[in-house]
C-alpha cells in the first residue's frame, strides 16, 4: 500500500482555473446530464467534449488551427462531434492527478477539484457523480435569464463561510476557516480605536493565507506588530520572509513557495473568492479589503455561527456538510441604512475623475478582447460588470453635464459587484432634452444580441418614449452581428425607434468626436 504523504504547512491557494462563480456554474452545467452515472474514462470523455463544445476551455491546437479558432471565437458556430474527437486527439494533456489516469482524465480532475472542495459536486473514479443542493442552486441561477447573480452570491457565501484550509481534499497542515478568520480579524481591528478602520491591506493578506490556525486574536496581534514597525510600508520581500517563518519553511523551500505566488497570484485569487460572497468591499483604490457594510447582518451571522466549525477527516462527510444550504443566508436582507444610488453615483464620478480617458478606452478594449486587466480595482470586477462600469465612466468623461445613472449593483464603496438586473437599462442618461439608454454586452452571437438584447431594448425604449419623445438607445458589443443591425434598422423603419448599434471600436471612435450625447443620432 503506498504511503500517504504527510500534510505540510502551505499557503492557501485557490485554483485560477475557476476564477469566477459563473465559470464554476458553466462547468457544473456540463456535468448535469451525467449526474448519478458511474464516473469512467468514457463518461469523462463525454464531459470533456461538452466542456469543449461549450467553449469553456481551449487548447493550443484549437488556436493554431484556423477553422477551429474561428469557431471558438464565433458564438454562432459550433464544433461537430468529429471536430471534438480531433481536438482531444491532437491536444494531449501533460498532466497527472492522484487517482486519475495521465492526460485528459487528470485534466477533468483539475477542472472539478475546486467545485468539489466547495461542496458543489462529488466524484471518484468508478463511483456515481453527485451534484449537491448548492451545486444545483448554482446551475439554476446560472441558467436563469438574466443570470441570477444574487443567488450565485449567496451560494458562494454558503460555500466559503464553511470552507476549511485543511479540508480532506487538501493536504495542508494549516487549520482554519479562511473567511470567518478574515471576518474576525477585521472585527478586532474595527474595535481597536488605534487603528484607522481601513481594513486589512492586500499585503497583510499574504500573512492570512499562510496563517496556521484559527486564532483570530493572535493574527490580529501579529498584524498590529507589523504595523507598529512598518506602518503600511511593507515590501514584498519583507512580507515574504514573514510568511516563510509562519509556514516554518527554510531557504530550501523558496523554490516551492515562490514570492510572486504568495504576494501576488494567491492574494489576487483570495480577494476574488472572498468578494464573490458579496460581504467584502475594496477600499483605498484596491489597497485594502473590509466589510461590505450593506451586508452587516450576514457578516455578523457568519462570525457568530461559523467561527467554530466541525472538522471532517472523510471526503464524503465534508462534501455533505459543504453541499447543504444554510437557509438563513438566503433570508438575511441587505441593510437599508446606505443610499446605494448616491454611493453608486459618487464612486462613478470619483473614478471618472481619477482615471484618464485613454486608460478607460484601453480597459474597454481589454475587456472586449478577453484580455485581463492589471488594474488594482478593475481586475476584481468580472468582465460583464466591468464593461458596464467602464462604459459609464466613459460617458461621464466625454459628455459634460450629462447625468449618467448606471444600474449595476454595488457594494458600500459604490464599486460594481454584478450587472444591472432585467427589466431596466444598463445605463440611463439624461440631459436637458434627451433621455438616452445604453445597453452593453460581451455576447456576440446572433441569438444573444437579437433575442436577449435588441428585443428587450425595443420594449424599454417604447415605454421611455411615452415619457420623453426625445429618447433613444445605444447598443454596444465587442462585435455587432449583421442581423442585429438589420433588426435595429427594421424597428427604425416600422416604429421610428432609434436603436443605434456600435462595436467597441466604433463606440470609442464616436465618443471621442462627440460633444453631446444627442450627436449619436447624427
Amino acid at each position: 500500500m503506498p504511503k500517504t504523504r504527510k500534510a505540510e504547512r502551505k499557503p492557501l491557494s485557490f485554483s485560477t482555473t475557476m476564477r469566477n462563480p459563473d465559470r464554476i456554474a458553466g462547468f457544473l452545467d456540463c456535468l448535469l446530464p451525467y449526474e448519478n452515472m458511474i464516473l469512467t474514462s468514457d463518461v469523462i470523455d463525454k464531459i470533456i467534449k461538452k466542456v469543449l463544445a461549450n467553449k469553456l476551455y481551449k487548447t493550443m491546437y484549437q488556436i493554431r488551427n484556423p477553422r477551429y479558432k474561428e469557431i471558438y471565437y464565433d458564438e454562432d458556430k459550433n464544433y461537430t462531434d468529429d471536430d471534438l474527437i480531433d481536438i482531444i486527439k491532437h491536444s494531449p494533456q501533460q498532466h497527472k492527478e492522484a487517482g486519475f489516469d495521465y492526460g485528459w482524465d487528470s485534466r477533468f480532475d483539475t477542472w472539478y477539484k475546486l467545485p468539489m472542495e466547495f461542496g458543489f459536486v462529488y466524484y471518484e473514479m468508478n463511483k456515481p457523480i453527485h451534484i449537491s443542493n448548492t451545486g444545483h442552486m448554482l446551475i439554476d441561477a446560472y441558467n436563469e435569464n438574466p443570470v441570477n447573480e444574487r443567488k450565485i452570491q449567496d451560494v458562494m457565501l454558503n460555500a466559503l463561510m464553511k470552507y476549511q484550509t485543511n479540508n480532506p481534499f487538501r493536504k495542508n497542515a494549516n487549520t482554519n476557516a479562511p473567511l470567518p478568520l478574515l471576518l474576525n480579524v477585521l472585527d478586532l481591528l474595527k474595535k481597536d480605536k488605534k487603528e484607522n478602520d481601513a481594513g486589512i491591506s492586500r499585503q497583510e493578506l499574504s500573512i492570512l493565507i499562510c496563517w496556521n490556525d484559527n486564532n483570530a486574536e493572535a493574527l490580529y496581534n501579529y498584524i498590529k506588530v507589523l504595523r507598529a514597525g512598518k506602518g503600511f510600508n511593507y515590501s514584498d520581500e519583507f512580507i515574504y520572509d514573514r510568511c516563510l517563518e509562519i509556514l516554518g519553511a527554510d531557504d530550501t523551500k523558496r523554490n516551492r513557495f515562490k514570492m510572486n505566488q504568495i504576494c501576488g497570484e494567491a492574494v489576487d485569487e483570495y480577494i476574488r473568492k472572498m468578494r464573490s460572497t458579496g460581504i467584502i468591499s475594496l477600499r483605498g483604490n484596491g489597497r485594502f479589503i473590509d466589510f461590505n457594510k450593506i451586508e452587516e447582518d450576514k457578516i455578523r451571522y457568519v462570525i457568530d455561527n461559523y467561527s467554530d466549525y466541525p472538522v471532517f477527516t472523510g471526503k464524503s462527510q465534508y462534501y455533505e456538510y459543504m453541499g447543504k444550504i444554510d437557509n438563513n443566508i438566503l433570508e438575511i436582507k441587505q441593510s437599508t441604512k446606505i443610499d446605494l444610488t448616491r454611493v453608486r453615483k459618487h464612486a462613478l464620478y470619483k473614478y471618472a475623475n481619477e482615471y484618464s480617458e485613454e486608460k478607460i478606452f484601453e480597459e474597454l478594449l481589454k475587456v472586449c478582447n478577453k484580455r485581463e486587466s492589471t488594474d488594482n480595482i478593475l481586475k476584481f470586477i468580472n468582465a460583464p460588470t466591468r464593461l458596464e462600469f467602464l462604459t459609464s465612466i466613459s460617458l461621464v468623461q466625454q459628455f459634460a453635464g450629462l447625468d449618467v445613472n448606471p444600474n449595476y449593483s454595488v457594494d458600500d464603496e459604490g464599486l460594481p459587484i454584478f450587472t444591472a438586473g432585467g427589466g431596466i437599462a444598463d445605463i440611463e442618461c439624461f440631459d436637458s432634452k434627451y433621455n438616452s439608454y445604453f445597453e452593453v454586452t460581451l455576447m456576440c452571437g446572433r441569438q444573444d444580441q437579437v433575442n436577449n438584447e435588441i428585443v428587450p431594448i425595443r420594449r424599454h425604449l417604447k415605454e421611455a418614449l411615452q415619457n420623453n419623445p426625445l429618447s433613444f438607445s445605444v447598443f454596444v458589443a465587442p462585435v455587432i452581428h449583421e442581423d442585429t443591425v438589420e433588426v435595429a434598422n427594421l424597428y427604425k423603419i416600422r416604429e421610428n425607434l432609434n436603436i443605434l448599434t456600435f462595436n467597441i471600436n466604433e463606440f470609442i471612435e464616436n465618443i471621442k468626436r462627440k460633444q453631446k450625447v444627442e450627436e449619436f443620432l447624427v
